[in-house]
């Protein structure tokens, strides 16, 4: 029996909800709502031939910039700039621990200290052994007459003669010693050069006039060569690069001009195209295209932009902007049936100064009223 009035209910419930049953989607009436008030301005559906474009997203960069390195391993003791601060050619950016670079040149002038001294004392050497040469030889030349004279025994002859042969290799061995302490000094010479150089190091300078547009380093790290330090932006110049797919790049010829916009700005500016690198990135599939921008106040590198690429004309509709309305997520306009005006569900695309694309919905006949 309880079985029984279960079903009972049931089906009394399903038979008395299933005649107001609500299809799901939109009904006919809600998508064409019919209007009996006439709009205040009326405007027909424009057919306008437009050019298809690419926007080819890339980053604003300077045109030249120069990265700051050291030339040698020391730590930083002292950074003098900061981002967006303007620098003069020479002026010093960042001081270096240069403790270590003074002993080192210290070590090396005292270095060619000692070897000038050793040859002064090598020079003091030859000359001495030029005036024991010439005495060898004095006495040498004497005795081989009184020799020949029958003088002197031969016995005499051979001590002179040997005497001065003897003086002869003490004055090459001298000359010898003095070449060897003339390379030392010229080697000594060089290591203090290069010590001063290193010195120099010390002080990292500006290339050139420019801003800081980057800081990497901060006092007490370790500066390597390698190891970039600073951004130098060099010139005022900046240039959007772009990555274009290489299905569009036969589109893309150098010193021809493009559009590029600026997000930030919400603004379109005039570029010429200054090099187009001839290789794709394998992982990308893009080429790297370097457009130039005009001086203009709020760009600055690092920011977004987007470089224009026609690719075809194609007809589209167009409508003003003012004659959307919109509910939410859906799109309407007020369009002319006979008669009547009635609201119609369309999907918009680009905008086109005060007119928008109409992707689906209107046909090139009709008429809309807002």
């Amino acid at each position: 029996m309880k079985k029984f009035l279960l079903l009972s209910v049931f089906f009394f419930i399903f038979f008395s909800c299933d005649s107001n049953r609500v299809e799901p989607g939109f009904s006919k009436r809600a998508v064409e709502s019919v209007r009996e008030d006439k709009p205040e301005r009326t405007a027909p559906v424009e057919t306008r031939t437009i050019l298809l474009t690419h926007e080819a997203v890339g980053t604003i960069r300077p045109l030249t910039e120069s990265v700051i390195e050291s030339q040698t391993s020391a730590t930083v003791r002292q950074v003098l700039c900061v981002p967006g601060a303007a620098v003069k050619k020479g002026e010093i950016l960042v001081k270096l621990d240069d403790r270590r670079l003074k002993t080192r040149l210290k070590q090396a002038e005292e270095g060619l200290s000692i070897a000038r001294k050793q040859l002064t004392q090598s020079e003091k050497s030859v000359d001495e052994s030029k005036a024991g040469l010439d005495q060898a030889q004095s006495d040498f030349n004497r005795t081989k007459q009184l020799f020949d004279s029958g003088i002197v025994s031969s016995q005499q002859l051979e001590r002179d003669q040997s005497a001065y042969r003897q003086s002869r290799a003490r004055l090459e061995k001298s000359g010898q010693a003095k070449q060897a302490a003339m390379a030392a000094v010229r080697r000594a010479e060089e290591v203090v050069k290069e010590a001063r150089i290193s010195l120099g190091f010390a002080d990292i300078t500006s290339p050139a006039d420019g801003v800081v547009a980057r800081r990497m380093i901060d006092p007490g790290d370790l500066a390597v060569p390698g190891k970039p330090l600073l951004i130098i932006q060099t010139s005022g110049a900046l240039r959007l690069e772009a990555n274009v797919r290489e299905g569009l790049i036969h589109r893309i010829s150098k010193g021809e001009a493009y559009q590029v916009k600026i997000e930030t700005l919400n603004k379109t500016f005039p570029s010429v195209i200054e090099e187009i690198l001839p290789y794709a990135d394998p992982d990308t599939r893009t080429f790297l295209v370097k457009a130039s921008l005009p001086v203009t106040a709020g760009i600055y590198p690092g920011m977004f932009g987007r470089l224009i690429i026609p690719v075809q004309p194609e007809q589209t509709l167009l409508i003003p902007k003012q004659a959307i309305t919109r509910v939410g997520q859906l799109e309407m306009v007020n369009v002319k049936d006979g008669d009547q005006w009635r609201f119609v569900y369309i999907k918009t695309g680009k905008i086109f100064d005060e007119k928008i694309e109409v992707l689906s919905g209107l046909s090139g006949n009709d008429t809309i009223g807002y």
